[in-house]
């Protein structure tokens, strides 16, 4: 009987895993980083263990260290999360060799689904022969053969590509997973990602929990997943729940896994099995009614499972809520995450809570919010107006994105493949802010500032009051007068330092106000207050490529030095973020005036990299 489990693992995985430890009455604990020191897995965990020596990106790939914390704290078992040791059959062996109780599959299992080339052989397939990849064969994806989570993925298009893809790919996995092996396969480029949540016991009996489609992908991540995938017909459903009854069978696959693959033409082709539980697990729980983390805690004690899984009831959609810009190259974003509050009727996982701090080190999810309900039309209706009245002030994120790509026709109407966000991100990262945002803003702020409203008894000067939103410049004018604050064509109903009513053409508007220092935020939309007497010094000159995000130069172009043409979209360097990088580009033809920068330079958002002076008028 398990009594005490170590998470080896942070953030909100922990934090769900937690939950189901408290429920079971089961003790817990946490490990941390010192960059995690106060984070919200180790302040809800019964007791925490410091991981001492290695940097924060690296410290919880210390298995030797998390095996000395579980002992150290008299856990009695282990469970891996998902990343980092989840898919380390080394560590899982270091963790039963300790005397400790794996809650994962056996190392054997994961080691023969660890490599995604072995995993294709033991369902009978070869990957492409980079060697002798043809025009014929494009296009293709390299693919890390280790990990997951996009990382070491590169699509080819043309075969001049395929080498510095493959040195791309090598580099980044090798990086994120601590193995370069990389391979090539065709891409499929209107295939639907369609995945087999199965479930195994210690007995002989696979469950296979139904199907998810997870299409909605950026770097080949998953951004929206949702239960059963829809459209499919009963024939490939059917087909898609033997092949990974098959897989799981193949490798005597113990505990809960996920078996993926690319739907095309009503054909499935395997990917690849991940031996551990999936970021969005929450939406077969929410459809079966299960709790897959007591189910594999269940099924470590040795506990059988019954013989026919429970009965799939509904729909369920999950959205991750990331901190990054969609608009900006998906960069990632970090600062204080002042507020996060999702509204009643749908489920919230997350690893954060207010005042948390987003940082560089680990990937920028945020949260993750999942609905259900009893058809697909009104979980996804109910998912995108949940994530519509969030409030979540901090920095930049993917919540509007979200949001408005639920909302899309071809989403509503289960049309969408892999190939989404290329097609439509344009579009769906428009401005669209609301234009009544700044007014409200200043005004809540003018309350804010003064408890009698800035009123004056003699006529005087409107107020001006500028901000900046959805990237433009706006300015308010409004004045103060014996009846309250007064703006052309806008009827002030109520002000205070929190909330604003406006009234325009007989209709009435509540704009909930939030300020963290310049940042303003109404009823969901960014602004940045500016100052009244900007600082001439703070302006950069023409062609300044600036960091989008804090990260470290991991590679300047071949030959670039201070002088040098450069060409239009010519990469000049690239910028490694969370095991992902970032390349940065010449903005026009010219010359390289200015490279402040080295291999090897940290550097945080608003860096200045490299001045690109154009030849062009």
């Amino acid at each position: 009987m398990i009594t005490s489990v170590l998470v080896a693992n942070r953030g909100e995985i922990a934090h769900r895993v937690f939950r189901t430890c408290a429920r079971l009455g089961i003790r817990t604990v946490a490990v941390h980083s010192d960059a995690d020191a106060h984070a919200l897995h180790t302040r809800v965990a019964d007791s925490a263990v410091r991981l001492p020596g290695a940097a924060p990106a690296e410290t919880y790939l210390r298995g030797d260290l998390i095996v000395k914390a579980a002992v150290a704290a008299g856990a009695d078992a282990v469970h891996p999360g998902y990343g980092f040791q989840s898919e380390n059959p080394g560590f899982a062996r270091a963790v039963l060799d300790a005397g400790l109780v794996w809650i994962g599959p056996p190392p054997e299992a994961i080691e023969a689904m660890a490599s995604k080339t072995r995993a294709k052989a033991l369902m009978g397939i070869a990957p492409l022969d980079a060697e002798h990849v043809t025009e014929a064969d494009l296009p293709v994806l390299v693919k890390a053969a280790a990990g997951g989570g996009g990382r070491g993925m590169r699509v080819v298009r043309r075969l001049d590509e395929l080498e510095p893809a493959l040195r791309a790919a090598r580099a980044e996995a090798a990086s994120a997973f601590g193995d370069g092996e990389v391979f090539v396969e065709p891409y499929l480029e209107h295939g639907r990602h369609v995945e087999v949540q199965v479930l195994a016991d210690t007995h002989g009996t696979v469950w296979a929990l139904g199907t998810r489609d997870c299409s909605l992908q950026r770097r080949h991540q998953k951004v929206i997943e949702e239960a059963p995938a829809p459209g499919l017909t009963p024939a490939l459903d059917e087909e898609l729940r033997a092949l990974a009854v098959r897989a799981a069978r193949a490798v005597d696959y113990v505990g809960a896994g996920t078996v993926e693959f690319l739907v095309a033409d009503g054909t499935a082709h395997f990917l690849e099995m991940n031996t551990r539980l999936q970021v969005e697990h929450p939406v077969t729980e929410e459809v079966f009614g299960l709790d897959l983390v007591a189910e594999q805690i269940r099924i470590a004690e040795g506990a059988p499972l019954a013989a026919e899984p429970p009965s799939a009831r509904g729909h369920a959609v999950e959205a991750r809520l990331y901190a990054e810009d969609p608009a900006g190259d998906w960069s990632p974003q970090t600062g204080t995450l002042h507020r996060l509050a999702v509204p009643d009727g749908v489920r919230l996982d997350t690893g954060c809570t207010d005042g948390d701090e987003i940082g560089v080190h680990y990937d920028p999810m945020i949260a993750k919010v999942i609905a259900h309900a009893p058809t697909r039309a009104e979980a996804v209706r109910k998912l995108a107006g949940a994530l519509e009245r969030t409030a979540i002030h901090g920095p930049v994120t993917n919540r509007d994105l979200l949001v408005r790509s639920l909302r899309h026709e071809e989403f509503t109407s289960a049309r969408m493949d892999t190939g989404f966000y290329d097609r439509h991100l344009a579009a769906l990262t428009q401005p669209a802010a609301d234009p009544l945002a700044p007014l409200a803003a200043a005004l809540a702020d003018s309350h804010g500032r003064s408890r009698f409203g800035g009123w004056r008894n003699l006529p005087s000067q409107p107020q001006v009051k500028r901000y900046v939103m959805a990237g433009q410049e706006h300015e308010v004018r409004y004045r103060h007068t014996r009846g309250g604050p007064v703006a052309d064509g806008v009827q002030v109903i109520h002000v205070d330092a929190s909330a604003v009513v406006l009234e325009t053409d007989g209709v009435r508007r509540r704009f909930e106000v939030a300020r963290h220092g310049d940042r303003v935020w109404v009823n969901g939309t960014a602004l940045t207050a500016l100052p009244r007497f900007p600082d001439p010094a703070a302006q950069q000159a023409p062609g300044s490529l600036l960091a989008p995000m804090p990260g470290t130069v991991v590679k300047i172009a071949d030959g670039l030095v201070t002088g040098s043409g450069v060409r239009a979209g010519e990469p000049l360097l690239w910028l490694e973020a969370m095991k992902m990088q970032h390349r940065i580009s010449a903005p026009a033809t010219g010359v390289l005036v200015d490279l402040p920068v080295a291999e090897g330079d940290q550097v945080e958002v608003g860096t200045l990299l490299a001045v690109v002076e154009s030849s062009q008028p």
